[in-house]
């Protein structure tokens, strides 16, 4: 029986089971099963199709092992239309898999705020989550930018470089395992009108001089993973999120790995 559960969970159908939440039922034999019921509950917000699509689908096949390996449930939603206080209060944890703040509905934008402010739930965001600025027909979202330090997105490198990023709170349980520094290969670097460093803890930033191949697209002090300690929700931000590629890179799953279990904690 062992056997058969095991079967199923390394198939497709664990991304599935994952995505439901259900709770593991694991049998030893017919007379005798036991339940397992998550440690945590877990929502990630993704985007639904574009450049970012590949990049959000194998984040789904790795949560579902990791789900698994944690015992944490998670579910994913494509928009914000579902997000109210009431839907927010059934997670620990809030992931924003390159989904952009903007096009956020007036209710979802406010629920979001308290559970941030207010530590109702931890947070971790990737990427796109730092699109901030006037985009698609959208305003900027104010407190969004105040939540990522008071920066506003310019320019990205569009050829694609890879870099060294340097780890600064080795302490600290996100950077856990990750040593001084780690490689990331063909990322798109966004920079921001101002480092985020005064308004946050920085724990890794990209050393610009190790661009490779080398570009102008610069912008000198260059965080690229922090958390803002003036929120009580605890909460991670992880500009690297554009190629399904990450997650055959070891330091970037460590990364998120103890990115979920510090953040989750209540």
């Amino acid at each position: 029986m062992l056997h058969w559960v095991h079967s199923i969970l390394r198939s497709a159908k664990l991304v599935h089971l994952a995505g439901l939440g259900f709770a593991l039922l694991l049998c030893s034999s017919f007379a005798y099963c036991q339940i397992i019921q998550p440690k945590f509950h877990v929502v990630a917000i993704a985007e639904a199709g574009g450049i970012h699509k590949p990049f959000v689908d194998a984040a789904k096949i790795w949560l579902a092992h990791e789900a698994q390996a944690d015992g944490f449930s998670i579910e994913y939603i494509e928009n914000t239309d579902k997000i109210d206080d009431a839907f927010l209060s059934k997670y620990q944890l809030f992931l924003q898999l390159n989904y952009p703040p903007y096009a956020w509905t007036p209710a979802a934008a406010a629920a979001f705020r308290r559970y941030i402010e207010e530590g109702r739930g931890g947070w971790i965001g990737f990427h796109h989550a730092t699109l901030l600025g006037e985009f698609d027909g959208y305003p900027m979202w104010p407190w969004f930018s105040t939540f990522m330090g008071g920066i506003r997105f310019t320019k990205y490198i569009p050829t694609f470089v890879s870099g060294k990023v340097i780890v600064e709170a080795p302490s600290h349980p996100v950077m856990r395992n990750l040593g001084g520094s780690f490689e990331i290969n063909d990322e798109e670097w966004y920079t921001y009108d101002k480092s985020p460093r005064p308004n946050v803890h920085v724990l890794a930033s990209v050393d610009e001089n190790t661009y490779t191949p080398a570009t102008s697209i610069k912008m000198g002090d260059h965080p690229v993973v922090w958390t803002n300690e003036h929120v009580k929700a605890r909460n991670v931000y992880i500009f690297m999120g554009h190629h399904a590629e990450l997650f055959q890179n070891n330091a970037f799953t460590t990364l998120f790995h103890n990115s979920i279990l510090w953040a989750a904690q209540q």
